[in-house]
């Protein structure tokens, strides 16, 4: 038996959900750089914080870039690189460089 089909207010919600879910896990693991994201997802926290920027803007809400990363990040991004974020590696910039060829 078919279930009805989702209200679009229902995919929202659950849209927003997933991604909330999805910044809360990269929250949780300060860990895993962001070099390591792009090179095996293609997108990093950095992206994300721009894709909220980008969502804002086409909504007409006010969001600065730093306000944007820091709800991605937790907390302001200056800080997060200072507590996490480490040197890629040479092995890490080559893949980079391998992977995202302009």
């Amino acid at each position: 038996m078919k279930s009805p089909a989702m209200t679009e207010q229902e995919r929202l919600e659950l849209d927003a959900a997933a991604f909330r879910q999805l910044v809360q896990h990269l929250r949780s693991r300060p860990d895993v750089q962001n070099i390591e994201l792009m090179n095996l997802a293609g997108f990093c926290r950095n992206c994300l914080s721009k894709w909220f920027k980008a969502a804002a803007d086409d909504l007409s809400i006010e969001v600065s870039v730093e306000q944007a990363r820091e709800e991605i990040y937790g907390m302001p991004y200056s800080e997060w690189k200072a507590k996490y974020q480490k040197e890629a590696s040479a092995e890490q910039q080559a893949t980079f460089a391998k992977v995202h060829k302009p």
